[in-house]
């Protein structure tokens, strides 16, 4: 008698049967806090991502604004114009609930990019400090502990601002977004390093990755095809983390207006221009922007959280 082979929905069948058995999935959903965080973050990245089908007008495109509706109230019909929008309109006339659309897909881009680069960054710089050892680590955990030293909000201003003035005038609105994603990235490699640094250190004397040296696989096949794996669970857990904190960072650093350019503007900007009319009554230009900005950071900090829990066998 033959084995034959599984078919395609059968084999995902399979999949889906053994997630739903794992001990995973029995956390996720015995845990109220993860399936909300969950279902907002869920919510928020699927607008942003969708912005141009939801939001009512492109409130970028100049040719969409005018200024007769500016200041109008949340569900108030304007006095000049007789239009009601949702959440209000800013100075421009532009329907805050399409700014923060709009706004949220630039938050979540830069600080997506900005963790998956200083993820990839620390890990390189991880693997070969924790493999080789010697000079090579001593040197890169020096640079580590010196920028530890500092905040990274102060790290990322100081990034920006050095890369901004390499970059011609005439490309720094263009580049603007790009800028951010390597100052922000460029802060926040280290803890990556130190985590993947100390889990080869461990990996590196053990039993299977002295048999790939005996059979001659390279060192950097070794890393990244037999050290890496088991370094991975506590890499997605800060990679979870650090996403949060990338999108506040990439809102205070465009809130102190060194960030995402006025064309571009992200949920930090957004914040940065409502607080000029806080006091002058129209709060509701400062307000829904940074509750949504309130919403995404603490719904994937709680995510995080779980997630750390759940890959902790410490914890089971």
């Amino acid at each position: 008698m033959t084995d034959t082979p599984l078919s395609q929905p059968e084999a995902a069948k399979g999949r889906w049967a053994r997630l739903k058995e794992s001990d995973f999935f029995f956390d996720f959903t015995h845990s109220p806090v993860a399936m909300v965080s969950f279902v907002v973050v869920c919510i928020l990245v699927f607008s942003a991502v969708f912005a141009p089908w939801i939001a009512p007008t492109n409130p970028f495109n100049p040719a969409s604004l005018n200024l007769m509706n500016g200041f109008t109230p949340p569900s108030t019909p304007n006095a000049f114009t007789g239009e009601t929008f949702m959440l209000g309109t800013d100075d421009q006339g532009r329907d805050v609930f399409s700014t923060i659309l709009y706004g949220m897909r630039i938050s979540l881009f830069v600080g997506v990019s900005a963790v998956l680069f200083a993820m990839v960054l620390g890990i390189i710089l991880g693997l070969v400090s924790g493999y080789f050892g010697g000079w090579t680590e001593t040197i890169i955990m020096r640079i580590a502990d010196v920028q530890l030293t500092f905040p990274s909000i102060l790290v990322a201003m100081l990034i920006f601002g050095v890369a901004k003035g390499f970059t011609p005038v005439e490309y720094r609105d263009q580049m603007a977004i790009w800028v951010l994603i390597l100052a922000i990235g460029l802060s926040d490699w280290v803890q990556f390093a130190r985590v993947v640094r100390g889990a080869t250190i461990v990996e590196k004397n053990k039993d299977y990755v002295a048999a790939a040296r005996l059979i001659g696989r390279k060192p950097w096949a070794i890393m990244i095809r037999h050290i890496l794996p088991n370094a991975m669970s506590p890499v997605l857990v800060i990679a979870t983390i650090s996403l949060a904190l990338a999108i506040i960072a990439e809102a205070t650093l465009s809130f102190l207006g060194v960030g995402a350019p006025p064309t571009q503007p992200s949920l930090g900007t957004l914040i940065r221009v409502g607080q000029g009319f806080l006091f002058s009554g129209e709060w509701w230009i400062l307000f829904f922007p940074a509750c949504t900005l309130l919403a995404l950071a603490l719904a994937v900090n709680l995510l995080g959280d779980w997630l750390r829990d759940a890959l902790n066998p410490r914890l089971r």
